[in-house]
């Protein structure tokens, strides 16, 4: 029996197996909110509020300013922000011009960011105030033209950066050009480290982004148009912020309530002015739980909550909702991915511990990896997905996006999994090294490429080591040259200089030498396995 007769038969009844994808670009999903609730709250941030009107005429004067100063289509615009409605107007803005959002975490350090900048020969930043000395730092070496701050307390007054509302005043009175682009074209390059820890930009189109939006909304038919408050604390840097926190909520004019990091308290006092709909990862949800007496504070009000970029431990699921009320759907995806494939239905049959079923208009298989043939029902194999929301390739990467998607059209996701009678689906393991802590991937490669390069390093493994609120974090065994001795406060200084903070081991073991096998290779699973029986 076929992958698509099971998933056929657990499928709940008001959702369609697949979906027609419409001809549109990301920025008409919020342009065709803006038309049908121009007066309906779209952003709440702390004490603003945005109407989608107020949004929209926003994002018409920021397309123009980006073409005023030569924005052309197919030109890389990167964003540099923490949550904020400055992020959400430059985001539709640049995609409305004609132009490629290139998302940029904003802890990464000098090198990383340079390596982004970079590859993706973005023209313009927009940018946090904070920020601006790590981008002057590098502006020598890139091809940036111009620079736009942006500050949550008054103007930016440096020199060469225009202050975000100045770059607004500078735009002509004119309606931006039309864009007169195509779905297929590239919408946002969302950089991953892949299997080599070295920066690619997974190429999501416009369709990509559209179709995923559709499928969400699709599998999700409770969700109510216009009405829902989407508590926004995941980055919309990243990927899963970005669409099921901001496209999906502003396609159905509903209001994304920002958060520009996870604190306890101020998500609490946010909670409180009636949050509905909270995607999430598992380390808020555990720390949401540790807070006494939770029912005061309003959290009856939320309906739904998603869970995702790491696996949802059953048994935090269970007290959670058992605390709220809410249900907690988990699910799966991966950033070439646009990023969800696979979700447990919040208001059909829900299996803890699995990531659900397929999306509409989703195709998967669970395939030997070494040959490429499907198993059985219950055997371990490695995940391909099929579908609309697919990535295009890799940013000047012909040969990664070979290995990564075959000639027809499969993404290998190099995770592997099982499924059942069902169509439920259940990640097993992964067959990368990924690390993935608090939600956030961390690629062992990169960080003990930057412990090889301090003089004392003789030999490093980096792997993930279990962590009961993080899920995984970062452990780093390194061995120092014969006659050297090297502190921990040391290497914690030079980590902290050159990797961004979630990247840096928070365990850091010295000793004389590594596990290694007959011809010399380093034995990283024996490490790891070291690590998961003393963690």
């Amino acid at each position: 029996m076929g992958l698509e007769t099971l998933s056929q038969r657990a499928y709940p009844p008001d959702i369609p197996r697949s979906i027609e994808i419409p001809s549109w670009r990301v920025e008409d999903l919020l342009r065709q909110a803006a038309v049908r609730y121009p007066d309906h709250q779209a952003l709440a941030f702390y004490d603003q509020d945005w109407s989608y009107q107020t949004l929209w005429h926003a994002v018409l004067r920021m397309a123009r300013a980006f073409q005023d100063r030569g924005l052309r289509s197919g030109d890389r615009v990167a964003l540099m922000l923490p949550n904020c409605p400055q992020y959400v107007v430059s985001y539709y803005a640049v995609l409305l011009a004609g132009g490629i959002v290139t998302q940029v975490n904003p802890m990464l350090v000098e090198r990383e960011l340079l390596a982004l900048l970079e590859d993706s020969g973005s023209r313009i930043i927009v940018a946090f105030d904070a920020l601006l000395p790590r981008i002057e730092a590098l502006r020598p070496r890139v091809a940036l033209e111009w620079v736009v701050g942006v500050s949550f307390a008054g103007r930016v007054d440096r020199p060469e950066v225009l202050d975000f509302e100045e770059f607004l005043s500078l735009s002509s009175s004119a309606p931006p050009s039309a864009a007169g682009g195509d779905p297929e074209d590239v919408a946002v390059l969302q950089y991953t480290g892949g299997t080599t820890g070295h920066p690619k930009g997974a190429m999501l189109t416009h369709r990509n982004l559209v179709a995923n939006v559709l499928q969400i909304r699709a599998f999700t038919p409770a969700l109510q148009a216009g009405a829902e408050r989407c508590l926004s604390v995941i980055p919309l840097f990243h990927v899963y912020g970005m669409t099921v926190c901001m496209n999906v909520t502003l396609s159905m004019g509903g209001c994304l309530v920002l958060l520009p990091r996870f604190d306890l308290a101020e998500v609490l006092r946010t909670i409180r002015q009636g949050v509905t709909n909270w995607p999430g990862v598992p380390t808020m949800y555990t720390a949401l739980l540790q807070v006494p007496e939770l029912a005061q504070y309003g959290v009856n009000t939320i309906r739904s909550c998603l869970s995702g970029s790491a696996p949802m431990p059953v048994e935090l699921m269970q007290k959670f909702e058992a605390v709220t009320g809410a249900p907690i759907a988990e699910g799966y995806g991966l950033t070439e991915a646009s990023p969800v494939t696979h979700s447990n239905p919040l208001w059909g049959v829900r299996k803890p511990g699995t990531v659900g079923l397929s999306y509409p208009s989703t195709e998967y298989r669970i395939v030997n990896p070494d040959t490429g043939e499907d198993v059985s029902i219950g055997e371990v194999g490695e995940l391909w997905i099929r579908g609309p929301q697919v990535m295009k390739g890799y940013w000047n990467q012909p040969l990664e996006t070979e290995a990564t998607l075959t000639k027809e059209g499969w993404l290998r996701t190099g995770d592997l999994a099982t499924v059942d009678g069902e169509g439920y689906v259940s990640i097993v393991d992964r067959l990368k090294d990924l690390i993935i802590a608090s939600g956030y991937n961390v690629y062992p490669r990169e960080v003990e490429e930057v412990i090889y390069q301090h003089p004392c390093v003789l030999e490093a493994v980096v792997v993930g080591a279990p962590d009961p609120y993080r899920g995984e974090t970062v452990r780093a065994v390194i061995v120092p040259k014969p006659g050297v001795v090297l502190s921990r406060a040391e290497m914690d200084a030079y980590l902290k200089a050159n990797l961004a903070p979630y990247k840096c081991p928070k365990i850091i073991e010295f000793r004389d030498a590594l596990p290694k096998s007959a011809i010399g290779k380093i034995l990283r699973r024996v490490v790891r396995e070291e690590a998961e029986r003393h963690p």
